[in-house]
């Protein structure tokens, strides 16, 4: 079933809105004096597009097709993963391996993910990544490959510790500074780099202006378009200065919905004007930037499109807006076509046709290949896809692959590894960067900073969703260690998203041997049963301080709280930086990148952007 607004959430909306009049007449403003420019990608060398064209005159229609499509691919090594990666790679693609992929496809690029098993440690990701490009070379015709992942940091990295993990993108707008955000581009762009990967899905230049959107929120920079678009222009030159294709997503912007596009098909119902002002100024930003790629969304939009096709298969939207009206001449991506927003109309061999026909350069992750593959060899056979527009779309992707170094030396190296990831000085600058982030929402008689001497004891509970790639372990165990490293003698108890009955009351007699209570909060809703950890806690009588570990907006469902702050994530790197905090090591310094409405009154503000206290 379609996810169309109902009347209250409709007015909800317009409350939305409303409240951020004032910071969508400015983004509209800036839009048009910084980001109005069209897409002016660095100049290539004298001959390079007539080299990459007699490179294009070369490729047979096959090899061409299969150079559009990025794939994913089990197992750590390129030619000798493990069995159970061999077995899943033969069900879902019909090969052993990386190098069978390519030779079988013609693949342009590969997509990297922690669960595929390709990112254990950065010395296998480099040798993953050699092993790939060797593949390459050893085609007909080489072409080496461009090695994609999505390492947005926050909530979103497929390759973990002993890499430099950096707070997500809402953290970093919290910390109110774009050269935090170039920082933490051009250091992980570095990093990927190092290990042989050229395009990152990253950064993210949604909107998130709806609190229960369940895919983007602390994904995105915030509410506001004109900051948004400020830290996704910053991140974009920190990436592609480090030599890494950036890539905003998700056009044309997926921050006002209730509906996950993994699962369903998500409907934008923004008015072309509403559009203008709310979702097209990040990515207006990104094109100004120079950026390398654009992702689209499986989302629908009548405004643009009355066809209710998703605007990754949409012609009005993907070249109408995107490449005419803004003037974008750069790689334009799917989404993965795995996910069930793009699936819902029409079958996987069908779905490669329309994103290629409606603008797209790209075709990521298909769930069947061989079907995309070949529904799209057939409409090129049948005229419905013409071979030159085929030659323009890899032309656009080669040129992206030349500016990023791919021809001149797609490879890397364990020196170039052991120089440039995980290093001292970059972990050290994640943690001065996080330091900046954490934002205390409330301090009722100054119950923080937290006392060594007459609250010395301290029970950290609560919420312990599954830890990201690479993390120290549940967020109560990460904060429970540092403040214990900070002087303070410390209990772990991990009670869940869903504390049970038997849970709370585990944790409300903890509180008897300690003389005050950390609790992790997780997206807390009206329904959420961490409302009645929070209440039993309190009726202690001990002092409570409550984190929430992913979006802000838990403190509106949490009444009585006299310590409240958001750290935006439950990465290791930011639970460290709010326990500094709440030990008053550091002075809280982050400021609110959204709104957060009042629970009984959704249209009324309990805390605005930019609220944040200090010690």
């Amino acid at each position: 079933m379609h996810s169309r607004r109902q009347p209250e959430a409709r007015r909800q909306l317009h409350s939305r809105r409303t409240v951020l009049t004032a910071a969508a007449a400015a983004a509209a403003a800036a839009a048009t004096t910084t980001a109005g420019t069209a897409y002016a990608a660095p100049a290539a060398p004298r001959g390079t597009h007539d080299r990459l064209r007699a490179l294009i005159s070369r490729m047979s229609l096959e090899e061409k097709v299969g150079q559009l499509f990025v794939m994913r691919v089990y197992g750590h090594s390129a030619t000798a993963p493990d069995p159970a990666d061999v077995e899943a790679n033969r069900k879902e693609i019909g090969v052993a391996n990386a190098a069978e992929l390519i030779a079988k496809y013609h693949v342009g690029g590969i997509i990297y993910f922690s669960w595929a098993h390709n990112t254990r440690d950065p010395h296998q990701i480099a040798d993953l990544s050699n092993g790939i490009q060797q593949a390459g070379a050893a085609q007909r015709v080489p072409v080496p490959l461009i090695i994609a992942t999505d390492q947005e940091h926050g909530i979103v990295a497929r390759i973990g510790a002993p890499a430099t993990l950096f707070p997500g993108a809402m953290a970093l707008a919290a910390g109110g500074s774009r050269e935090d955000v170039e920082t933490v581009g051009r250091i992980a762009g570095a990093e990927l780099y190092a290990m042989g990967i050229r395009q990152d899905y990253a950064p993210d230049a949604d909107v998130n202006v709806n609190p229960a959107n369940p895919v983007i929120g602390v994904r995105s920079f915030g509410a506001d378009p004109r900051a948004v678009a400020r830290y996704v222009a910053a991140e974009v030159k920190g990436f592609q200065a480090a030599g890494v294709a950036a890539t905003a997503k998700h056009f044309p912007g997926h921050g006002d919905t209730d509906t996950d596009s993994h699962v369903g098909l998500p409907y934008i119902h923004h008015t072309a004007e509403e559009w203008e002002r709310l979702d097209a100024p990040p990515f207006k930003a990104a094109i100004a930037a120079g950026i390398d790629s654009i992702m689209t969304a499986h989302i629908v939009v009548p405004a643009f499109d009355k066809s209710e096709d998703p605007a990754t298969l949409s012609r009005p939207i993907l070249t109408g807006i995107l490449r005419e009206r803004l003037g974008y001449r750069g790689v334009v991506v799917t989404d993965s076509l795995g996910m069930e927003g793009v699936r819902k109309k029409y079958g996987d061999a069908r779905v490669a046709v329309l994103a290629l026909k409606a603008g797209v350069d790209q075709l990521l992750n298909p769930p069947d290949l061989q079907a995309a593959y070949n529904g799209v060899l057939t409409a090129v056979d049948k005229g419905e896809v013409p071979e030159p527009e085929i030659d323009e779309k890899l032309l656009r992707i080669l040129t992206m692959k030349e500016r990023r170094g791919l021809f001149a030396n797609p490879y890397t190296s364990h020196r170039a590894v052991d120089r440039t990831v995980g290093t001292h000085k970059h972990l050290k600058t994640a943690d001065r960067i996080a330091d900046r982030t954490t934002t205390l929402l409330v301090n009722e008689g100054r119950l923080l900073p937290l006392s060594r001497r007459s609250t010395r004891r301290v029970l950290v509970v609560g919420a312990d969703p599954a830890a990201p790639s690479g993390t120290g372990g549940p967020p109560t165990g990460v904060l429970a260690r540092t403040l214990g490293e900070l002087g303070f003698t410390t209990t772990a108890l991990s009670t869940g998203t869903a504390p049970t009955q038997a849970q709370t009351d585990a944790a409300v007699a903890a509180t008897a041997e300690h003389d005050a209570v950390v609790v992790a909060t997780y997206n807390v809703t009206a329904g959420s049963s961490q409302r009645g950890l929070v209440q039993a806690l309190l009726n202690t009588g001990k002092p409570v301080v409550q984190l929430a570990i992913r979006n802000p907006y838990d403190i509106a469902q949490l009444s009585g709280v006299k310590a409240a702050l958001a750290s935006y994530s439950w990465t290791d790197v930011e639970l460290r930086a709010a326990a500094r905090v709440i030990a008053g090591r550091r002075e809280p310094k982050g400021r609110l990148p959204v709104p957060i409405m009042r629970a009984d009154a959704k249209d009324k503000e309990l805390y605005p952007i930019g609220h944040g206290l200090s010690y």
